[in-house]
């Protein structure tokens, strides 16, 4: 559906759209009135219980993991431990306040959100929708959130400490702090502080009312005209509640600004101690003063250039260049203004590609079982605080190879999804942080392995080695070809192999990872069971037939093929999980 042509057709639309929004809209906020108090109450108590229960417990680890640690040295560590505590008394205040507020917002917003998109495309029953939406299920996800911070703080911290105290310095050289230089960067520090928080807090009230304004002009001119944003019909509401809630935008920004300025000021410490120059870190609050100041042009389109002088604040010129901040083309354009782009934006919500990874160890997984490479001892040792290394870390890896390879053989610059023709770069990918944190060690760990030029037995090899964890009787006992002959070779996949398995640990660190580790481990355990159930007969025979290994089959398949659906029962497990968009 396109705009209408026309002021008065626009017009009218307008007026006619005004009603039914301002129907939705007290709806969705008198169901926000009733559940904000309700999981306000869940997520503060939960977080609030998780965090003090745990307190004494990451204290005493925290300065265990830290004097243990061998990549720092001792003056480090003596800093740390003089610093921690200050940290350590702040966090669970954190915690509890941001529990707090964002028990609160996600408890008024998330109705009033379910209630606008109750009307979209696919409902059967709108009018129900519009009332249940947003009730029942802000609650349960109010208490998964619980459940994954529980499971963040608890199994992610201690699996960072543990890295933290374990593994080496990387260079052979533990970190280590020049203490004459430590007086003058802790006084620049304050320095920094006392001077950018005032000023830039100033510079950002200062500028409020121009954003808050251009804002308004901006959505009121696209909804009289059904342009930018209210050009879909599913995102009229949506941008619609825009317009109301864009002065608590307009704070937003005002208050983060005034939060970035402590760490804009604090900056000017790293400044004197990298530069090993107390003039330096006065030269960097002067100019960081007119960095911002810039940065804040460039986004609200105002003329370029600043009234705070700049004096450079590094010894090398070039690394001034990299701290400036310079007009892209993207700012030179009207802010809100719809912009078209030559690769399509890729619908992926924040934690689908985490979701996609499990599920394709589900599917993985249940091969493996058949074919007896994971053992009902795997599954029971998943089970355990400990983890098994084959579950734990061997299957995420052996599906983040895959993904790897099929994306090196497409030649291309990103990560190649499972539909074989859907590409995920850095251009075309979501603008959410947690695609960095995710996707860039993909694509790098991606060029690696293209720039080995794998040879199909190398590649069965190096799948083996990462699934069984460089078990030494397990690799045996495979059947899938003997290891390279050049030593050389061997260490380059199994350098390969550690990266892969250091990349799956880290992507266990993630929220909700936990949950959907459980999950998994939970339905293989159900297939285990079901696959020794019903696999022998009455005569004492089994009756699942294999032909081929699990690995042998992976490799003899076209490499850009989604297999969504099979037609020989003894090849594929039938409970296969399949999505509409897949990266592994």
């Amino acid at each position: 559906m396109g705009p209408p042509k026309g002021f008065f057709a626009s017009l009218w639309n307008f007026i006619c759209f005004l009603p039914y929004f301002a129907t939705l809209l007290l709806l969705g906020t008198v169901k926000g009135i009733v559940f904000c108090p309700l999981v306000c109450l869940i997520v503060t108590i939960g977080n609030s219980a998780v965090i003090l229960g745990l307190w004494p417990l990451h204290v005493c680890w925290t300065y265990y993991s830290i004097l243990r640690a061998k990549q720092l040295g001792p003056v480090m560590k003596l800093v740390l431990c003089l610093l921690l505590p200050a940290a350590l008394v702040l966090w669970p205040v954190v915690v509890i306040v941001g529990s707090i507020v964002g028990g609160a917002l996600y408890g008024f917003l998330s109705p009033i959100f379910a209630t606008f998109e109750a009307v979209g495309e696919g409902k059967s029953n709108k009018l129900f929708c519009c009332f249940y939406d947003g009730t029942w299920e802000t609650i349960k996800r109010s208490c998964t959130v619980v459940s994954d911070f529980t499971d963040f703080i608890y199994h992610s911290y201690f699996s960072i400490m543990d890295d933290l105290r374990q593994q080496g310095p990387p260079d052979g050289k533990s970190y280590e702090i020049r203490l004459c230089y430590l007086p003058g960067a802790v006084i620049a520090g304050l320095l920094g502080l006392l001077v950018d928080f005032p000023m830039v807090s100033l510079i950002a009230i200062c500028k409020s009312p121009y954003m808050l304004f251009k804002g308004w002009h901006r959505l009121f001119h696209d909804l009289i005209g059904r342009e930018g944003p209210f050009l879909e019909c599913i995102c009229v509401p949506f941008a619609g509640l825009a317009i109301i809630l864009w002065p608590l935008a307009v704070s937003g920004a005002v208050l983060g600004s005034m939060a970035s300025s402590i760490f804009l000021g604090a900056f000017a410490g790293v400044v004197v101690y990298q530069e090993s120059s107390f003039w330096f870190g006065l030269c960097y609050i002067i100019s960081s003063l007119a960095l911002y100041d810039e940065y804040s042009n460039d986004v609200l389109d105002m003329p370029e250039g600043s009234c705070f002088p700049r004096p450079n604040y590094r010894k090398k010129s070039e690394l001034s260049k990299t701290d400036s901040f310079t007009r892209p083309s993207s700012f030179r354009k009207l802010p809100l203004q719809l912009t078209s782009f030559s690769e399509p934006l890729v619908d992926l919500k924040p934690f689908e590609l985490l979701n996609a990874l499990f599920k394709k160890c589900q599917h993985h997984g249940e091969i493996f079982i058949s074919e007896g490479l994971i053992t009902q001892q795997d599954i029971r040792d998943a089970k355990t605080c400990k983890g098994s290394r084959v579950v734990s870390f061997g299957l995420p890896s052996y599906c983040i190879l895959q993904l790897l390879l099929r994306s090196a053989k497409a030649n291309i610059e990103g990560i190649l999804m499972s539909d074989g023709t859907t590409e995920l770069t850095s251009r075309n990918r979501p603008k959410d942080a947690f695609y960095d944190w995710f996707l860039d060690p993909f694509i790098i760990m991606k060029d690696q392995i293209k720039a080995l030029n794998l040879s199909e037995t190398e590649e069965g090899y190096l799948s083996k080695l990462v699934l069984l964890n460089g078990d030494p009787a397990r690799l045996k006992s495979s059947n899938i070809g003997p290891p390279p002959e050049s030593e050389r070779r061997r260490a380059e996949l199994d350098a390969i192999a550690r990266r892969l398995h250091g990349l799956a640990k880290n992507v266990s660190r993630y929220p909700t990872s936990r949950r959907n580790y459980q999950i998994l481990v939970r339905n293989l355990s159900e297939y285990l069971g079901k696959k020794n159930g019903d696999s022998i007969t009455s005569s004492g025979s089994s009756t699942v037939r294999r032909s081929k290994s699990a690995f042998a089959r992976v490799f003899s398949q076209k490499p850009f093929r989604n297999r969504t659906s099979y037609s020989d029962p003894d090849q594929e497990p039938q409970s296969v999980v399949t999505r509409n968009v897949e990266i592994v």
